[in-house]
């Protein structure tokens, strides 16, 4: 199963298309169960997520793969080792497990500081002691990879990735991270929800892309398809890409997702309108007038 549940919506209200807010703690265990039955074995989290950690515990998540991030180092962290350890071991409580598949650095750019040698050598000595099978890095750009790639070894690699946002293909880096046997995991795969409204509910903000949306709202009309499958089967066609980390706000659409995913994967043209890094990333979305 190449899909993996996304669980920021278990610890706070995430997402430009969420209309439900935070997930209740007896619906993550409904979504949770209903994963598992369905195949998904596979969880991605975050410490920054709110009280998403604490929710998957408390559903109890023994039988899952795990991978959560750590966030920034603070400024005034004056003991990366004690620092790193001390998040680890809270999130292993949190959520309830003895160890972790996957530890990423939400900021990629830790290790490229004056403490990145350091911060590698304390996270590799967490996987020594079995506490992490990979380590790896949450990006928000390819080009994050191009210094981190020279220095460290890292194992595991998520990254955006839809039908808009194809850098992490066009860069070369997706071929570069298959032939180094590192793992590739997808997420922003619907950008958010953006890419599944409906034309008159998209935010007013986002007309300055009108072109795009005019040719995108036409391909889906003559393709036939729709756009949470086309979203999907365009991902699934990148075998390099070992997991999509799919977000959801309920039991049903997660039930959605894994119809949509059935079929053949689609191919989309090159979309002829200028899209820029300001659509693409959506912690830029807030600066948008």
């Amino acid at each position: 199963m190449r899909l993996a549940l996304g669980t920021a919506q278990f610890g706070m209200s995430y997402g430009i298309a969420n209309q439900v807010g935070q997930i209740t703690l007896s619906e993550a265990g409904e979504i949770i169960q209903f994963a598992y039955d369905h195949g998904i074995d596979f969880l991605d989290t975050a410490i920054s997520y709110g009280e998403s950690e604490s929710c998957l515990g408390q559903v109890g998540i023994q039988d899952f793969k795990v991978v959560t991030k750590i966030p920034a180092i603070p400024p005034e962290c004056n003991n990366i080792t004690e620092w790193v350890g001390e998040q680890v071991t809270a999130s292993m409580r949190r959520l309830g497990v003895k160890s972790l598949y996957g530890l990423l650095l939400h900021r990629s750019e830790d290790l490229l500081g004056s403490n990145g040698r350091l911060l590698y050598e304390t996270l590799n000595k967490l996987k020594d002691a079995g506490q992490v099978q990979k380590l790896g890095v949450s990006i928000y750009s390819p080009c994050e990879l191009d210094n981190i790639d020279n220095i460290y070894n890292i194992e595991l690699v998520q990254a955006p990735f839809n039908i808009l946002d194809q850098r992490l293909y066009l860069s070369g880096w997706l071929d570069r991270l298959e032939a180094r046997n590192i793992e590739v995991h997808a997420r922003s795969v619907f950008l958010q929800g953006l890419l599944l409204m409906e034309p008159y509910i998209r935010p007013c903000k986002f007309r300055r892309w009108e072109a795009f949306w005019s040719e995108w709202d036409e391909w889906i009309e003559q393709s036939g398809i729709t756009p949470l499958a086309a979203c999907i089967r365009f991902t699934f066609a990148f075998p390099q890409i070992s997991k999509l980390i799919v977000g959801i706000d309920s039991r049903k659409q997660l039930q959605d997702i894994l119809l949509a995913s059935e079929g053949s994967p689609v191919e989309v043209p090159s979309w002829k309108s200028e899209i820029n890094t300001d659509l693409l990333t959506p912690t830029n979305w807030a600066k948008l007038a």
